[in-house]
């Protein structure tokens, strides 16, 4: 079979993947946050009215989301958007649903793209006929919906909330990264128009207020590149060059500017989200890190996708380090997986400083393990396609037999159906409620609506029967408890 064909394939994986992740999507319930940030409620909506948090600065004030206007503007447009427009194909019920896996799967597919997008660039091999569907077919197995590694793995959350607030907010960060991680791959002095700076400006303000884990990215890869530079300069002084030069490979002026700007707004926006009610807690800093190594070690053997994951990038940089020859592409690919380790880390060890919740006891999530998981997907999707085009004869069979079993196994995992985890009860609510003709109205105790815990009290149903009939799920606003 001719490659032209295995190529078409591996679009026929992507496009099925692609698929299946939108019908599971389509199966999960809406969470209890999401009505609250929508509407919004009492509590949420002084982040609106103060985007870049004055009142923390001239008042001391402490509400809800100080530092997150975007992902809440974000999840209101969107929410009190969409459903309407797809109501003029479906059903109200129906469109809540679409709306929520629509853009639970494009954000899947985003971070796929741009990890795809960032592995090329990595790559200092010419690029050939299908290389970005070969990687994608690499990197689809490892991304989990919500099957059986979903609780370790998952990129995007069950709860739509979790997903504009954690892998939405990526997919910005690595768009606004992007010409700076090209620059540097090409080793070129960053050079951007007038307009791209501007945008980017605009970007990095975005970025910096809109969630709690992209100034946490920011922080550590301002740490590494800090710390490369520092070595790199006492490296030519020692070799009697310059000290203190900025115009050093692809750190130019220009770069050294915007990313001062950037580093800027995130140090404002960790300030301001020190006032942030949500953040409350009684553990001290020193307790914080007595957790984190329990929250490590749970979260590492808590399903066997990362372990299985990790020994592959082990056993692809001994392949690297003893049997690929060495070159600069080789060298190049090393280099990436030491940082990418380095980066993995040095963001581990700045969790406790903000990643603690009630509702997360040991610091580590898939949701603030995200950017681990980016990290390990970039190192095992660089690794392995390099690796792939590097080993010959009978090593590369029975290398690409491996690859293919392991992702048989991923892929295989997250076929498993959880049933706890389907909005089938709650639609079945929501079309009751629907129908109802009183005013208050007795729903099922079996399973949640719009909310984290069942009501029992009608009166705490007010903000969802707000938003449930500005979605047209309801003809006039009708209360509801579940008993």
């Amino acid at each position: 079979m001719s490659k032209r064909y295995w190529i078409w394939l591996l679009v026929l994986f992507a496009v099925s993947d692609l698929a299946f992740t939108f019908w599971r999507n389509y199966q999960l319930p809406l969470d209890g946050d999401l009505v609250a940030i929508v509407l919004p409620a009492s509590w949420y909506t002084q982040v609106i009215h103060d985007p870049f948090g004055w009142t923390v600065l001239t008042n001391n004030a402490v509400y809800g989301g100080t530092n997150r206007f975007f992902a809440h503007a974000e999840m209101g447009v969107y929410w009190k958007t969409v459903p309407r427009l797809l109501q003029h194909l479906i059903d109200p019920i129906s469109s809540l649903y679409t709306a929520s896996a629509l853009f639970n799967t494009l954000t899947q597919a985003a971070l796929i793209f741009l990890l795809v997008k960032y592995i090329q660039a990595g790559s200092s091999k010419p690029r050939e006929y299908g290389d970005f569907w070969i990687v994608t077919a690499l990197l689809i197995p490892l991304c989990q919906t919500a099957g059986g590694f979903y609780e370790q793995v998952g990129i995007t959350d069950r709860a739509i909330t979790y997903t504009f607030f954690y892998g939405f907010a990526v997919v910005l960060l690595l768009v606004l990264l992007w010409p700076f991680y090209l620059a540097a791959c090409r080793q070129k002095p960053l050079r951007l128009s007038w307009l791209r700076v501007i945008l980017l400006v605009g970007l990095m303000v975005v970025v910096a207020f809109n969630g709690p884990i992209d100034t946490a990215i920011v922080a550590v890869l301002l740490l590494c590149i800090i710390g490369h530079w520092a070595w790199q300069q006492a490296q030519g002084w020692r070799q009697g060059g310059a000290w203190l030069t900025l115009n050093n490979g692809w750190l130019s002026r220009q770069a050294v500017l915007l990313l001062g700007i950037l580093a800027s707004l995130c140090v404002y926006s960790l300030y301001i989200g020190r006032n942030n009610i949500e953040n409350s807690h009684t553990f001290t800093l020193a307790q914080l890190y007595q957790l984190l190594p329990i929250g490590v070690v749970r979260y590492f053997l808590y399903q066997p996708e990362l372990p299985i994951l990790w020994l592959i990038l082990l056993g692809n940089y001994a392949l690297l380090r003893w049997v690929v020859a060495p070159s600069p592409a080789r060298q190049q690919v090393l280099l990436a997986m030491g940082w990418a380790g380095l980066f993995i880390a040095a963001y581990v060890l700045l969790l406790p400083l903000g990643g603690y919740r009630s509702y997360r006891p040991n610091l580590l999530r898939n949701d603030t393990a995200l950017p681990i998981l980016l990290g390990s997907f970039f190192a095992y999707g660089l690794s392995t396609y390099f690796l792939l085009r590097q080993l010959k004869g009978r090593l590369w069979g029975s290398y690409l037999l491996l690859i293919c079993l392991v992702g048989c196994f991923f892929s295989s995992a997250d076929l498993i159906l959880n049933t706890t985890q389907t909005n089938n009860c709650e639609r079945w609510s929501l079309d009751q409620l629907g129908r109802a003709k009183e005013p208050v109205v007795a729903l099922s105790p079996y399973c949640t609506v719009l909310t984290w815990t069942p009501i029992t009290d009608y009166t705490q149903s007010d903000i969802n029967a707000q938003m449930l009939f500005y979605w047209g799920v309801t003809t006039e606003k009708k209360l509801y408890y579940q008993k």
